[in-house]
């Protein structure tokens, strides 16, 4: 999960949602073509501010003024359907996830030929192929492509080499490791049960994914009540059940523990990259030898990228991709100019004001293939203190870090169910099905079934 999902308040975002159209919509009567409104949900006030100094650089060069509104994501529905009822879409809305855009679209709210045309005018070549494919459907260029990030499998390479045991890249050696490392004081692994947060559902993807199990279909039918479900249900149980802490487990108490030294494993997003390095006062590694060596944990801890099960015939994994979407109100040619800049001139410090949380996608220029990605290779991560990627994690690490997005898969993206992934997310069967499953009320089957008849319930409700 990213953390700026996190950021705000309950009441702070009730005030965002009450207050934003008001203060922020675009003027209808202002008939000025080089005066935009853009949305980002990049919102929490340091990312924000570095938003806005981009922005302000981007205005001296063309002249073109800009008002910056910070959305909340949770509330980036309702606020854009209630803009789109006022007439007072934004131009452009910046760091939209997958199941945003794909509601967007079908909300008729995009301007596709926007997004195909600076696509083709920075270079399609340029972009990663899987980021281009996320954001499409069909031939149409349903948003520009961003950033990503993935979420990782992290395991302690010490304990590993102590027992001669292999990087855990499938479902054998994650469950193997797991059994061997659980002794004493440490569990195996780590893994999310909390019914009420969307990163058990992430969590569970990231699995699910490497053993080719997906939510819906071709033709939109929901599957996880598959063969290749049923196996993700079952290890993920077996892994929370058997080699994981007992109660329930979130968020914050699977990185609490294998920050800890009590955890083998870990699932978690690459915004644990910063923090694993202690590189963020309020969420230090607290094991032993962390006491006297911040980086410690960080030397000593391995990351899998993609996994594979044995119902699959190659690795998965799960990540977000974001994009930047013009409405389908937008003074187009500005809002062309702005998102062009933004993967542009402004690329590089939109990116670097969170690497270890946006991988770039645009992997460089024309003249220069790779330049995005060396920038991003050498980039600072931090809070408190901010060291470059490169002083933390080896070559090979950054190198399958930044490749994670070609071996990305997401659930109903690419088969068009993106609002069904958003109401998933919403009421969140998935996690339920795994919070009864963890907790023995259900076995892995029932699970299944059980979640397959939930998601199809959702599915049904929105026609």
């Amino acid at each position: 999960m990213s953390r700026f999902a996190r950021a705000l308040s309950t009441a702070s975002a009730l005030l965002l949602a009450a207050g934003l159209l008001t203060a922020c919509g675009n003027d209808s009567s202002a008939a000025d073509d080089r005066s935009i409104t853009v949305w980002s949900l990049e919102n929490v006030s340091g990312r924000l501010e570095t938003t806005r100094k981009i922005l302000e650089r981007f205005t001296a060069e063309t002249g073109i003024q800009v008002k910056l509104v910070g959305v909340d994501e949770p509330q980036l529905s309702q606020l854009v359907m209630s803009a789109a009822a006022a007439g007072r879409l934004p131009d452009v809305i910046g760091a939209v996830p997958l199941a945003a855009i794909q509601q967007l679209s079908s909300n008729g709210l995009l301007n596709p030929d926007a997004a195909n045309q600076v696509v083709a005018d920075l270079g399609e070549t340029t972009f990663d192929p899987r980021a281009l494919e996320l954001t499409r459907e069909g031939d149409r260029q349903l948003a520009v492509p961003s950033d990503s990030w993935t979420q990782l499998l992290y395991y302690r390479k010490d304990l590993f080499a102590a027992a001669g045991l292999p990087a855990p890249t499938t479902y054998a050696d994650i469950e193997k490791a797991a059994q061997t490392l659980d002794q004493g004081e440490v569990e195996g692994i780590s893994v999310a049960t909390d019914p009420a947060d969307p990163f058990t559902q992430q969590s569970f993807e990231h699995l699910a994914l490497a053993n080719n199990c997906q939510l819906v279909d071709g033709g939109g039918k929901v599957t996880l009540d598959s063969p290749g479900c049923r196996e993700a249900f079952r290890f993920y149980g077996d892994l929370a059940t058997r080699y994981s802490a007992a109660g329930t487990q979130t968020v914050d108490s699977t990185r609490a523990s294998y920050f800890a030294g009590k955890s083998a494993m870990v699932v978690w997003s690459s915004f644990l990259l910063d923090e694993l390095a202690g590189l963020r006062e309020d969420a230090l590694p607290s094991c032993e030898p962390c006491a006297k060596d911040k980086g410690w944990l960080a030397r000593n801890t391995g990351v899998v990228t993609a996994v594979q099960g044995p119902d699959s015939q190659e690795p998965a994994q799960f990540g977000e991709l974001n994009g930047w979407a013009v409405t389908k109100t937008a003074k187009a040619d500005a809002s062309r100019e702005l998102v062009r800049y933004m993967l542009d001139q402004g690329y590089e410090q939109w990116f670097g004001m969170a690497a270890e949380g946006k991988f770039p996608v645009r992997h460089g220029t024309a003249a220069d293939p790779t330049r995005f990605d060396k920038v991003w290779n050498q980039a600072d991560i931090g809070v408190d203190a901010r060291k470059p990627l490169a002083a933390i994690y080896p070559p090979p690490v950054i190198a399958e870090l930044r490749e994670g997005v070609g071996k990305m898969q997401r659930w109903g993206i690419t088969e068009g169910q993106g609002a069904l992934v958003g109401a998933t997310l919403g009421e969140l069967p998935v996690p339920k099905a795994i919070s009864a499953l963890a907790s023995g009320q259900l076995d892995a089957g029932q699970a299944a079934e059980q979640a397959t008849d939930d998601v199809a319930a959702i599915q049904d409700s929105l026609g």
